[in-house]
């Protein structure tokens, strides 16, 4: 169950990482909303894996997942 929550905040992190592009320096109100929320959601499915799997490896599949496809 950790490696599918790591998945998803992966996900998240897409989602954060791309909306931050367009909120413009927060300029534009809905793509900053969602990225907050996509941080949120991110960090919290992060936490959540973490709970079961090595802080290094969590993070590294994380950030890789955001870096490969940001």
């Amino acid at each position: 169950m950790a490696w599918l929550y790591l998945a998803i905040a992966g996900l998240f992190e897409i989602v954060w990482a791309v909306s931050m592009k367009y909120s413009e320096g927060f300029t534009k109100l809905w793509p900053s909303v969602i990225m907050v929320s996509g941080m949120w959601i991110s960090f919290g499915f992060l936490a959540l894996a973490m709970k079961t799997l090595p802080v290094g490896s969590a993070y590294a599949v994380w950030t890789g997942i955001g870096a490969v496809a940001s």
